[in-house]
């Protein structure tokens, strides 16, 4: 980075500061919008306690984010973009397995207590490839005179290039960081809460239980409704047609179940691997209905008759990114907690460096490897930020939703917490180096 700022300096000082500004105002206005989500939390003010900032995060994961996902993927993919775009998801594998791999040596060297190596690997090798990334593009493209040219040009093409590998990662995320997780057999993390972990066995039991038994009189008569609702003087009808009719029922039925036994079953795998979560719905329906240019010009495009719902969905993507930024400032309120007594001092700082200084490394390594041997569009300087921009994250923030699944959600908690507040600096820092990389 400090190379980086002195090639700039060579170049005048008008570079210096116009990197400078673009690096550190993105990351400025990501802190502002943060606090201002800190204090709401704060116990002065209390508008944003946890239980708004659990059902704004929801808001956000479930809604505002597939939509933003949907809308900016959606406009700029095509078939050709697919096949050149092809090295985003890639870069995601290659990032996690390059991290992965530093996180390996560093918990070698650090030696974290016991049973924090998985845990460590794993919160040094999966960064937040999503949520912040599309508020940094945001930011920076929000300025009229940045380094990219037309800001809505540049804010497309940035969400989309983030939004075309949103499904790699919550795989990795739900897949990979669900098995590193887990605790050693027959045995949980020490900060395991017994009766959190009494509540996901219990709730499903309540939700078969209302689901085979109906609550009430109404649920019962609901469910009866279409067999009560025909009239007195129809049942005296001839037997022998309502026999045939019903055999004729009996037969459709069959046969649409027979069609339906496939699709169920990939349904309740889907399901039971996480991989059905929205963002990963939003962005392979982007595709699909960007790839066909029938359905694009049906949907996505400025003049499409149905227009309307693209539209809706921009607007209500253009609240993710505050929505998210004072969910993640409000985390901040309760500090890092008994997460770090446990995990120590010498494990946290070796996770913070590794994530957002090692890492950040390999992946410049990665990058520019794979654009000596032509993996990147020439010319294209937004698509190599975008790429360089997935290594040098902080740790996700899905895999503390893992985390709390797993038991060791405290020590998760206080890792995000310190990462970002670090992350604010060394994002700028990258942010500098890679401009300086690019212009």
């Amino acid at each position: 980075m400090v190379l980086g700022i002195v090639v700039a300096a060579e170049g005048g000082g008008e570079s210096v500061v116009g990197m400078l500004r673009y690096a550190v105002l993105p990351i400025a206005k990501v802190f502002v919008v943060c606090f201002m989500g800190f204090l709401m939390a704060s116990k002065r003010v209390g508008v944003l306690n946890s239980a708004g900032r659990k059902l704004l995060n929801g808001l956000v994961f479930s809604l505002l984010l597939p939509c933003l996902i949907f809308a900016q993927l959606g406009r700029a993919i095509t078939i050709e973009k697919i096949l050149e775009w092809w090295f985003i998801p890639v870069n995601i594998v290659l990032g996690a397995i390059s991290a992965s791999l530093v996180g390996l040596i560093v918990a070698l060297i650090v030696r974290p207590p016991y049973p924090y190596f998985k845990f460590t690997i794993t919160h040094i090798g999966i960064g937040n490839i999503g949520n912040i990334p599309l508020v940094l593009i945001s930011a920076l493209c929000r300025d009229q005179l940045n380094p990219f040219g037309d800001s809505n040009k540049c804010t497309q093409d940035g969400n989309a290039y983030l939004s075309f590998g949103q499904w790699v990662g919550a795989i990795i995320v739900y897949t990979y960081v669900f098995k590193m997780l887990a605790p050693p057999p027959g045995e949980t993390f020490d900060s395991c809460d017994e009766e959190k972990l009494k509540l996901p066995i219990k709730a499903p039991k309540a939700t078969s239980g209302v689901a085979k038994y109906p609550s009430s009189a109404h649920d019962i008569i609901h469910e009866e409704e279409p067999l009560l609702s025909t009239e007195q003087e129809e049942e005296d009808l001839s037997s022998s047609g309502s026999k045939v009719r019903s055999e004729q029922n009996i037969l459709l039925v069959s046969d649409a179940t027979e069609i339906m036994i496939p699709i169920k079953c990939m349904v309740r795998f889907l399901q039971k691997k996480q991989l059905l979560q929205p963002p990963i719905i939003a962005s392979v329906l982007a595709i699909i209905l960007g790839a066909v240019p029938f359905l694009k010009n049906l949907i996505l495009t400025d003049d499409a008759p149905l227009f309307f719902l693209t539209d809706g969905c921009l607007i209500l993507g253009e609240a993710m990114i505050p929505c998210i930024l004072l969910a993640v400032g409000g985390n901040l309120v309760d500090g890092p907690g008994e997460g770090s007594r446990r995990l120590g001092v010498r494990t946290t700082v070796a996770i913070i460096f590794a994530r957002l200084v090692l890492v950040p490394i390999a992946g410049v390594g990665i990058v520019t490897f794979a654009d000596k041997l032509g993996f990147i569009p020439r010319g294209n300087k937004m698509f190599k930020f975008v790429l360089l921009l997935q290594h040098s994250m902080p740790t996700s923030v899905l895999s503390g939703a893992v985390a709390n699944l797993r038991g060791c959600g405290k020590e998760s908690a206080a890792i995000l917490f310190w990462v970002h507040i670090f992350a604010v600096f060394s994002m700028a820092g990258w942010i500098i180096f890679y401009l300086t990389m690019l212009f």
